[in-house]
């Protein structure tokens, strides 16, 4: 049977509802977006930037801690350490849209720029999973030091680094044939650590020795120790400067990098933990564990400008902003 033709104007009304659909998709794809991963409350919060709003929170469980984004950043890897699992989240759809067992001990997490390859630091099996973002498969396990916890890659994609913490030391992988090919000793358990945009020098978070070692990486030999705060957790990178997290007493330390010392100390809230600069460098962003806030740094000023209520015990731990 034949189907009568539509109308003029109802050809209008289907081309403006697609229209209206694209533009609500370019929206979202092009708005700017923090994810805060909320252990104490298993889910995830979704912060819009410009608007500076808190929307719902998402359901994630297992207590998620580390977070990284997919190179085109339309997806969220969160790992959830209770539950064992790697968690992907749609940063188009705003939903879960697959999970998977990874690990004994999921807890840091970073995604290769080149690649796309995932790698989760297995924390009771001391070593990293590398997992293929197309196939959800893990495809390799590289062991690495005792309890890894932060994982960095170089900007090129050849090299990842992860924190080894109970052996307070760096270990060094060949992200092409996937081999563990060094480590090096840094300060008492090291937990957070961070690659400069040159991909020259990696910064590693000493929680125990309340320091921060810098690490040549052509020649993986530590060049200096800063000392920080009480705590330091993690580091982010802005302006020529590198701040980092310092849990034990609510601040955040501003690194020179040219003369690896400490310029400020800005006060933030309550147990500071994940922390990212966004990609103009104009602000760092802070997840406060105590006082469930998302906290505002300026890069210029280094002053607190903002902050807002997230979820219970937020910690996104890695790259969480889009």
């Amino acid at each position: 049977m034949r189907t009568r033709p539509a109308s003029a104007r109802s050809q209008r009304i289907v081309v403006a509802a697609v229209a209206i659909l694209v533009a609500a998709a370019s929206a979202r794809a092009g708005t700017r977006e923090a994810y805060v991963t909320n252990q104490l409350g298993d889910t995830l919060s979704v912060i819009d930037l410009e608007a500076w709003v808190a929307k719902p929170e998402i359901a994630i469980g297992g207590h998620p801690a580390g977070i990284a984004l997919s190179p085109d950043k339309r997806e969220a890897y969160i790992t959830s350490p209770d539950s064992k699992e790697l968690v992907i989240f749609d940063t188009q759809a705003h939903v879960v849209s697959h999970r998977m067992q990874a690990g004994e001990g999921p807890l840091g997490i970073a995604v290769n720029p080149k690649s796309g390859m995932i790698y989760v630091a297995d924390w009771y099996r001391h070593e990293i999973l590398v997992i293929d973002p197309k196939s959800r498969a893990i495809t390799k396990r590289v062991a690495v030091g005792q309890a890894p916890s932060g994982i960095a890659v170089t900007p090129d994609g050849s090299l990842i680094v992860t924190a080894d913490r109970e052996s307070d030391a760096v270990s060094f992988i060949d992200a092409e044939k996937l081999e563990r090919t060094g480590s090096v000793r840094v300060g008492a358990h090291p937990f957070g650590i961070a690659i400069d945009k040159s991909g020259t020098r990696a910064y590693v978070a000493n929680v125990v020795s309340n320091d921060v070692t810098v690490l040549d990486l052509a020649d993986r030999k530590p060049t200096a120790t800063v000392k920080v705060g009480s705590r330091p957790y993690v580091i982010a990178f802005a302006k020529n400067k590198a701040f980092v997290t310092n849990q034990g007493n609510g601040t955040v330390s501003v690194i020179d990098l040219d003369s690896n010392s400490v310029i400020k100390t800005i006060k933030v809230d309550d147990f500071p933990e994940g922390i990212e600069a966004d990609d103009a460098e104009r602000y760092v962003y802070v997840a406060c564990w105590s006082d469930n806030t998302l906290v505002r740094i300026d890069a210029d000023t280094l002053t607190v400008t903002d902050r807002i209520q997230v979820g219970n015990g937020p910690r996104s731990f890695g790259a969480f902003l889009k």
